[in-house]
């Protein structure tokens, strides 16, 4: 069986991930649902610019043409 990349972020549900954005924030959440274009919602989010400022946001929809890249937070 061919997985695709999005499989393994389906597989993420519930549980907490990394994204990068193109304007160079990284956002980190439990992700709740996403779609076939990428447009991924986070409970629980917390932004990060420069790598540093954490700007606490609680429920996010993250349109999927602004990521770089979405990634599972290995524990």
């Amino acid at each position: 069986m061919n997985e695709r990349p999005i499989d393994a972020l389906d597989r993420a549900k519930g549980k907490r991930v990394l994204v990068k954005l193109k304007n160079g924030e990284e956002i980190t959440g439990v992700l709740k649902a996403l779609d076939l274009h990428l447009n991924l919602w986070l409970d629980d989010a917390e932004i990060r610019k420069n790598g540093e400022t954490k700007v606490k946001v609680g429920t996010i929809l993250i349109r999927g043409d602004t990521i770089v890249y979405a990634s599972p937070v290995l524990v």
